[in-house]
């Protein structure tokens, strides 16, 4: 079993009070999201994988899109069977991003392969440059008066 690395060091006792914690640590809900992301710009298309492993797509998954935030909805499904042990998670599990700049909401793909759903969406034009606003010294307004 492996232990989480800590990024910061706190000190002995709160450390020491993590350990006395752990074991009631599987008690508290997950703190982790249950649908995982990871997403990157592949040509002149925004991508989302989502692991969504044992779902039906067709039945158990929803995309929406609106005021540029991309939602994905999942339902995985209990299935009852007598087990003397299960981890997995079963419910309905959902997960908002916003999409980038200049995203075209009006031209999504969605695709689901070996529990990967992955969802496309165009970006219609380059982000826009922002633009240089001038500052203005006091002392130069007060000379033109």
């Amino acid at each position: 079993m492996s232990t989480p690395m800590r990024r910061e060091q706190r000190g002995l006792v709160p450390e020491l009070f993590d350990w006395l914690e752990l074991p009631f640590a599987a008690l508290r809900p997950p703190a982790a999201q249950p649908i995982k992301f990871e997403d990157y710009i592949k040509d002149d298309r925004y991508v989302l994988r989502a692991e969504l492993p044992g779902i039906d797509p067709a039945k158990d998954v929803e995309i929406t899109v609106s005021n540029g935030v991309l939602t994905v909805h999942a339902e995985r499904r209990d299935e009852h069977r007598d087990q003397h042990r299960s981890e997995f998670t079963y419910g309905s599990f959902t997960r908002a991003v916003s999409l980038p700049p200049g995203s075209d909401e009006n031209d999504i793909k969605a695709t689901y392969d070996k529990g990967i759903l992955e969802v496309s969406v165009r970006r219609a034009g380059r982000e826009r440059e922002g633009k240089r606003i001038p500052i203005e010294s006091q002392s130069r307004q007060q000379k033109k008066s």
